[in-house]
């Protein structure tokens, strides 16, 4: 009896193995124009697309900012302190935050992450060993480290056009910070309310990623970024049957596009249904191909 439910087991086994390995993928259609998709614990890409291209990056950019904090050694119990003369002057953009407030280090960088708070990761770096400087070197530093070679950081949130990455060297930042179980849990956040003192007042922030309220995607790291130059960015670790992916999704053009581009990953890997984009995605990344192209590597930006 035990030998036949082995036998069967056994056969089972190959019958889901010879499916998985009789899909016959079409080619998958993306809205982002740069793309690179891995399994963390593997070597290689599963799929790119324009995966080497070096591109400004946005707020992913606060990813290695979170790997900086967390390697730096620094207390996260520590309460850190706003000031507006410390910010630049595209750091100006909207926050909520008091100037002369505090928050701990822990908050702060959730807030970085989950909601994409500029003004928080800027503070971040501000209170780096050595200061501001001293932490975009880290960046830069930590870069190297990893093997991103065509990876460059000059401010901690993002606002600058000229931190740039590829799809190909982010996949590599992404395996480095999902070690860090403090950034896994920060970045997923879904909503947090955070308490400031000097003066004392509550906050509540929302998580820029709708996939990480979803359970089924099981979504372990998250990260979006915007700027007009770098279009809807997103990185993602999630679960696929039981395995990590890393999913890098560089310039699109609609809000929502990097998590539809997210769906279509999933469903061509498990399916091999190709899927398909918006004409107006299609037109878009036309032009900033040939933009790309005439620039010579230049950030670009279409409207």
């Amino acid at each position: 009896m035990r030998t036949a439910i082995v036998l069967a087991l056994t056969v089972l086994c190959l019958l889901n193995v010879s499916r998985a390995m009789a899909i016959e993928r079409s080619e998958l259609q993306l809205a982002s124009v740069n793309a690179a998709v891995a399994y963390a614990d593997d070597e290689g890409l599963v799929y790119g697309k324009n995966a080497d291209r070096r591109v400004p990056i946005a707020s992913i950019t606060k990813l290695m900012t979170a790997l900086v904090v967390m390697e730096s050694g620094e207390p996260l119990t520590e309460w850190l302190d706003f000031r507006e003369r410390h910010i630049p002057a595209p750091a100006n953009a909207y926050t909520r935050i008091r100037v002369s407030s505090e928050l701990r280090r822990s908050d702060v960088l959730r807030i970085a992450l989950m909601s994409s708070e500029n003004f928080a990761a800027h503070t971040l770096a501000r209170h780096h060993p050595g200061g501001y400087d001293a932490f975009i070197e880290a960046m830069n530093a930590k870069a190297v480290e990893l093997g991103m070679l065509k990876t460059t950081f000059v401010d901690p949130t993002g606002l600058s056009v000229d931190n740039r990455s590829t799809a190909a060297d982010l996949v590599r930042l992404v395996r480095a910070a999902s070690q860090y179980p403090q950034i896994r849990e920060y970045s997923t956040t879904r909503y947090f309310t955070a308490q400031f003192r000097q003066p004392r007042y509550r906050l509540a922030f929302g998580n820029t990623n709708v996939l990480v309220h979803r359970d089924s995607w099981g979504v372990g790291i998250s990260k979006t970024g915007y700027l007009s130059e770098a279009g809807r960015c997103l990185v993602m670790l999630f679960e696929l049957d039981g395995k990590p992916l890393v999913t890098v999704l560089l310039d699109s053009l609609g809000t929502r596009s990097p998590m539809g581009d997210a769906g279509r990953i999933k469903r061509w890997l498990t399916t091999g249904a190709g899927g398909s984009v918006a004409a107006a995605a299609r037109a878009y990344e036309r032009k900033k191909n040939a933009a790309y192209a005439a620039s010579d590597g230049a950030s670009v930006s279409v409207n």
